[in-house]
């Protein structure tokens, strides 16, 4: 597909624009070409002198950081190299991120990225994206009106209330909309200029971060939910007249907050919660993977939450969702659905639940012994987003596999030392039978002489597809429709191989090609829907290959 793609034209500035300091022109990342100035623009532009001799290509500078990563002693070391890197050269760091996706997504995001928002404060070097405060109310069009790019697509947008397992980490979080946002690039190949990370710093719980001297955020508590309410409202319609194109991802919001605002704001701007829908739809992609190794149907599933959430609220709400429209009442499918909190079973006469976790309150009496309750439901599928470690112990997977020929098991929670379980636990728990994914990736396990390979089921599969679709198509709105049919899109991608060996999801190896797979599926459901606000082309896979970003001068 490489030699198909071709580049875009980004909003660049010309270089001559900034020949008036050469020196000036060597900090913009975004423009910097570092050795690879030719002899002729370095003298143009006032170079000369500022650069070694050397003009070296494009490649030689990606093995020149394949070989500075190589002396790193771990990958929380890489990530920080690699975040300076793109300070000084998009173009660099791109084409090394892209040149194996495998390798490097997890270096720049899930796991290392929550060791890097715990330490956030310690490792910052420079603003990546924007900070805005309730000190800004009144202002924030004014404020969003600094950033130096004028068409801007995407909006990650997080509160850093409840980061991955971490809880609330406040301003710490902003490496969590660099992180998401840069994986837009890296594996759909959406133009980083579009894309502004954005940290919307409500204050935090966080009592020792407040006490942290390196500490960057607010020191107050979180504002109260009518004053953020009121504080978003305004960022939201500042969002609208700043970058009237823009599509506004919300990023890890505290559970009752992100439930809340997907629900206010989703039919009446472009937004998503990856949270929410994105998660939703990567497990929604493993099932279907799963399904088509068992041949199962999704109407005869009962799934089992280990968490009620705005993770398993969003899992569950999709899942409903796409067996109404198989043919089950809304009320058949959500008797197939089944959640488990700290409180125990999510059941009608508990007084402590939410508005959304109502709807899905299971008939029976209460309990909080999960495995007596396994075997009552008698689950197929097991989801675990509790962020508890530990909690599908051997009892848990040897119920889930009595009851099933092949149990579908997914431990979602990260970082790695959230997981429900891990790949290993559950092979051998189930005597190789589970069909694991997990939310980090795992290493194969080998059991009786047999290779399992753990899947991961991370929303990379998704939103960036999401991203690349709502970058082309420009659509009106994102509906619960475009995730299920990503979620599909990306299933059908696990070939008769990776099925052998149990895997639920892609390779990692060409995740470029399977984004674009999903994103076609997706744009073309989008024109369908009369979702899409552009004209339809005749090929929309050619015509989206001709907008991706590709890293070269």
């Amino acid at each position: 597909m490489a030699s198909q793609l071709k580049h875009v034209e980004s909003t660049k500035a010309p270089l001559h624009a900034l020949a008036s300091s050469g020196l000036a022109l060597l900090h913009e990342p975004n423009q910097n070409k570092g050795t690879a100035f030719s002899r002729d623009e370095r003298q143009a532009l006032g170079l000369e002198g500022l650069l070694p001799h050397a003009v070296e290509s494009l490649d030689r500078q990606v093995e020149r950081v394949l070989s500075h990563l190589d002396t790193k002693m771990d990958d929380l070391e890489r990530y920080i190299y690699l975040i300076g890197l793109e300070d000084r050269n998009e173009t660099v760091f791109y084409k090394t991120i892209m040149s194996d996706p495998k390798r490097f997504i997890p270096i720049l995001y899930d796991p290392t990225v929550a060791d890097a928002c715990l330490t956030f404060g310690n490792l910052y070097r420079r603003a990546r994206g924007m900070y805005i405060t309730r000190h800004m109310k009144g202002r924030i069009a004014e404020v969003l009106r600094n950033w130096p790019r004028k068409d801007v697509r995407f909006i990650c947008v997080s509160t850093g209330g409840r980061i991955l397992g971490l809880g609330d980490i406040g301003a710490n979080g902003m490496g969590i909309p660099i992180g998401k946002l840069q994986l837009y690039t890296a594996c759909a190949a959406v133009p980083p200029d579009c894309l502004l990370p954005v940290l919307f710093d409500i204050g935090t719980t966080n009592e020792s971060l407040r006490a942290d001297p390196f500490y960057l955020g607010t020191r107050e508590p979180p504002l109260a939910e009518a004053e953020l309410d009121e504080l978003t409202e305004e960022f939201i319609t500042a969002v609208q007249e700043v970058f009237p194109d823009c599509c506004v991802h919300f990023e890890d919001w505290k559970g009752t907050d992100a439930i809340r605002m997907l629900d206010r704001y989703r039919d009446r701007i472009l937004t998503y919660n990856d949270d929410i829908q994105g998660t939703a739809s990567v497990a929604l992609a493993g099932i279907a993977a799963a399904m088509n190794i068992t041949g199962g149907k999704l109407t005869e599933q009962r799934v089992l939450f280990l968490g009620a959430g705005s993770a398993g609220i969003g899992i569950s709400k999709l899942i409903a969702a796409e067996m109404q429209t198989k043919g089950l009442t809304a009320e058949e499918a959500r008797a197939r659905i089944a959640l488990f909190d700290v409180n125990g079973l999510v059941e009608a006469s508990r007084t402590d639940l939410t508005e959304a976790q109502k709807l899905y309150a299971h008939k029976g009496p209460p309990t909080k012994d999960f495995v007596k309750f396994i075997k009552e439901f008698k689950p197929t599928v097991l989801i675990g987003v509790s962020t508890k470690a530990g909690a599908f112990n051997q009892q848990v997977v040897e119920a889930m596999s009595q009851l099933n020929e092949r149990p579908v098991i997914f431990a979602l929670s990260n970082p790695t030392t959230k997981a429900e379980c891990t790949a290993e636990q559950a092979y051998t728990w189930s005597k190789g039978k589970a069909l694991f994914a997990a939310g980090v990736q795992f290493d194969d396990v080998e059991f009786e002489g047999k290779i399992y390979r753990p899947g991961q089921a991370n929303n990379f599969y998704i939103y960036p597809a999401i991203g690349l679709a709502t970058y082309v198509a420009r659509p009106k709105r994102l509906t619960d429709e475009c995730f299920i049919v990503a979620a599909h899109a990306t299933a059908d991608q696990v070939g008769p191989a990776l099925c052998a060996k149990g895997m639920l999801y892609p390779s990692q190896d060409q995740i470029l090609e399977t984004e674009v797979t999903t994103a076609t599926r997706i744009v073309e459901y989008m024109f369908d829907a009369g979702l899409a606000q552009v004209e339809r082309p005749r090929d929309i896979r050619a015509w989206i290959e001709g907008q991706l970003y590709k890293p070269r001068y």
